[in-house]
């Protein structure tokens, strides 16, 4: 993978009800922006149980799914897909663990969430994870490609060059 496929790497990350709820919309998102992640993609929706059923195909047979859908379906929840060098593993090390009372400090859920389930948000776990999300959330017309004036400073010239 040269340099510019890198940097076009994208991951998915959905702001969960909880922290709609709370109001960390906001806040969340200058996380990645302040990183200098580029955001190319960002949707307000409601999840239907057909998108939920795929996107938790892992514990969809499990008894507590009703619950995790219930709670998913609570409110609309906010899309986002980021782009950038390196960015699901950037993205997974500043959403924190998933068992956010044990989070890093500094980390979303270290910072803002307590719990397993209302941890505030979701980020894709791996590149092959992401691009199949990403999909899942996001029509093609619906993701943006723009010059990022701000790489000059968030990327060496070796990260950046092919």
């Amino acid at each position: 993978m040269d340099a510019n496929e890198a940097l076009g790497e994208k991951t998915l990350i959905l702001i969960k009800p909880d922290a709609i709820q709370r109001g960390l919309v906001g806040q969340i998102t200058q996380r990645f922006e302040t990183k200098g992640l580029k955001l190319v993609g960002l949707k307000m929706m409601a999840l239907d149980e057909a998108v939920l059923r795929e996107h938790y195909a892992h514990i969809a047979d499990k008894p507590f799914f009703p619950g995790v859908a219930k709670f998913m379906q609570s409110t609309p929840i906010i899309a986002m897909c980021f782009e950038g060098l390196e960015v699901v593993e950037t993205v997974r090390r500043i959403t924190g663990i998933t068992k956010a009372r044990e989070a890093e400090a500094g980390s979303i859920r270290g910072d803002f969430a307590m719990s397993i389930s209302c941890n505030v948000i979701h980020a894709s776990d791996s590149t092959e994870n992401a691009q199949v999300e990403v999909k899942r959330f996001f029509n093609s017309d619906e993701l943006h490609s723009y010059d990022k004036s701000e790489y000059m400073h968030v990327y060496g010239d070796d990260e950046r060059s092919v």
